[in-house]
């Protein structure tokens, strides 16, 4: 891990750039004399790590104690994409266009994406823990479908929180049965592109005996920021 750029901001965090081979992230960490925990947080479906919500996020869960790291991992924000992966995208900007089901092809999209992001955020986390200023336990925050995996894969997470407003791929969807570690899952009750059944039907399916839903009136983007501190105090429960 090489670290390209640091700045202490007005809130005290530290914020700095670092790449890992070919991955490039932000890691932000708290104003602490002793080792903190590490919160993973990525965004929906590859959306780029200097995402402004990403980072308002990011930001504030700092501030609870937390050191908390984002990637954009292989086809995600900034980093190259496949011929496949940009025909998907632009069959899904057509299909919302035209009104035709767009499950399909966010399979086509979706399911690649978790498969190649999965690994680098396992590389990532080796390189996180190694740090002296990071402890455990590991909390994961954000992309559902890669948070699934990751919960299932990586025994090193202790906890997670979800938003269940990006589509879950059919094999995420059934390892959520597999998924032990606490939940807590935000969810848009007006989402205008995710069913609300089907989240329904996803959170009635982890296999973990302590999974809370959080449900908001609103569309994809109307999450209220009050779940930010709800979702810092599930994570204290579990990581501190």
């Amino acid at each position: 891990m090489r670290f390209t750029s640091e700045q202490r901001l007005d809130d005290g965090v530290l914020e700095r750039e670092f790449t890992l081979g070919e991955i490039p992230g932000t890691l932000w960490t708290p104003e602490s004399t002793a080792p903190v925990p590490l919160i993973l947080m990525a965004h929906n479906n590859g959306l780029p790590k200097s995402q402004a919500r990403l980072v308002a996020r990011a930001r504030h869960t700092t501030a609870y104690g937390y050191a908390v790291a984002t990637i954009d991992a292989a086809g995600c924000g900034d980093r190259p994409r496949s011929a496949a992966d940009e025909q998907a995208r632009a069959d899904i900007r057509r299909a919302m266009r035209t009104g035709e089901p767009v499950d399909e092809i966010f399979e086509s999209l979706v399911g690649p994406l978790v498969e190649k992001a999965v690994p680098e955020w396992r590389t990532t986390l080796d390189a996180l823990l190694a740090l002296p200023e990071i402890g455990g336990p590991v909390g994961y925050s954000g992309w559902t479908a890669l948070g699934i995996r990751l919960a299932v894969v990586e025994p090193r997470i202790a906890a997670a929180g979800f938003f269940v407003g990006g589509y879950v791929p059919r094999a995420q969807r059934e390892e959520a049965r597999q998924v032990t570690v606490p939940l807590l899952l935000l969810l848009q009750w007006d989402d205008e592109g995710n069913p609300r059944q089907r989240a329904l039907d996803l959170f009635d399916a982890f296999g973990t005996k302590e999974k809370t839903l959080h449900a908001n009136m609103g569309g994809h983007t109307g999450t209220p920021w009050f779940e930010l501190d709800d979702g810092n105090r599930f994570f204290g429960r579990h990581l501190k």
